[in-house]
This record gives C-alpha cells, sequence and structure tokens, in this order.
C-alpha cells in the first residue's frame, strides 16, 4: 500500500476576504474531489485571505498508479487560472 500526498502552496487571486476565500476554495476542492479519487482539505494559512495550503491524499497499490494522479491534479489546480503556485511538495509513504 502506497499514500501518496500532494501539498500546494498557492496565491488566491479573487478573494478580498475570508469569507469570499472561503467560497473559492469549497469551489476548488469540490472540483477536486469530483475528477479525481483523492481527499483534501484547507491544511494551513486559514487565517489569510488570499493565500492557503492545500492538502490531497490518495491511497494506491504502488506509487506508479499515485504520482500520475497527484501529477494531473496539480496541473489542473493550476489551469484554473484562480491560483499562483508558490510551491508543490509530493511525498509517499510505503507500508
Amino acid at each position: 500500500m502506497v499514500i501518496g500526498i500532494l501539498q500546494l502552496d498557492l496565491r488566491l487571486h479573487g478573494p478580498q476576504n475570508l469569507k469570499q476565500k472561503r467560497g473559492v476554495l469549497q469551489k476548488l476542492l469540490a472540483r477536486c474531489r469530483n475528477r479525481f479519487p483523492v481527499s483534501c482539505a484547507e491544511v494551513g494559512s486559514q487565517d489569510l485571505w488570499q493565500r492557503t495550503l492545500l492538502g490531497f491524499a490518495v491511497v494506491s497499490s504502488s506509487e506508479q498508479v499515485a504520482a500520475p494522479i497527484l501529477s494531473r491534479l496539480e496541473e489542473d489546480v493550476l489551469a484554473s487560472g484562480d491560483v499562483d503556485l508558490i510551491s508543490a511538495e509530493t511525498e509517499f509513504i510505503h507500508y
């Protein structure tokens, strides 16, 4: 069993307050959950309205299956045009 973890540190373009940020993130995370077999949540920078740290996790039988899912997910989030990537970190845990 392999757990793939992706953390995306992002700058958000649209929100002018925390309420608007929540709306943007709810749509973004729902789209990710619908398109990819991942769990996801905001895991950092929750008090900053133009920045977020998102965490994604996928469980798979091998790293060769999990890696392309996380790669496509990162590309999809960045292709939305609503965010700028500050940093990305991918990690695999093997059991």
